[in-house]
């Protein structure tokens, strides 16, 4: 009777170096590391896709609007822009024009998207405006269904 061929297993042979025994750890640890390393290379790409994505640029401004804001731009800055808002009220006044002015922003965006999209992206801009509200509302001390003006 032949005897067969001894295999030897790779995790009971020995290994020079500073794993020894523990080859297996290494191992794991080099994929981890380089899963890790995939990972955080195809965020960074989703990023900077969905920043590039959002750019808000004069495109996404009505024409109207964007005939205004180069008259404005030639004429200079407001002497408005230059003050502090000083009480929480105004504060608060001006936070809520900046998120009804980028509702409007993503409303024009989602008018020039593919008509098959522009229902979701609708709701999706009018959750974001009710979000951000509620959140400036609340930062603001004030009640829901209250004016701050």
């Amino acid at each position: 009777m032949q005897s067969l061929p001894r295999r030897r297993h790779h995790l009971t042979q020995h290994r020079a170096g500073i794993a020894g025994p523990f080859h297996f750890v290494e191992v794991k640890m080099k994929v981890h590391s380089d899963v890790k390393h995939v990972f955080s290379a195809a965020l960074l790409l989703a990023a900077s896709a969905l920043a590039a994505a959002q750019n808000s640029n004069d495109a996404m401004v009505a024409p109207a609007a964007a005939s205004k804001q180069t008259n404005e731009i030639a004429a200079g800055d407001p002497a408005r822009w230059h003050r502090e808002d000083v009480t929480v009220q105004q504060r608060s006044h001006s936070r809520q024009k900046e998120i009804s002015a980028a509702l409007a922003e993503a409303k024009n965006a989602c008018r020039q998207g593919p008509a098959t999209e522009r229902p979701g992206c609708l709701k999706a801009a009018q959750d974001t405006w009710k979000e951000e509200m509620a959140a400036a509302r609340a930062e603001a001390g004030v009640q829901p269904g209250t004016r701050t003006r």
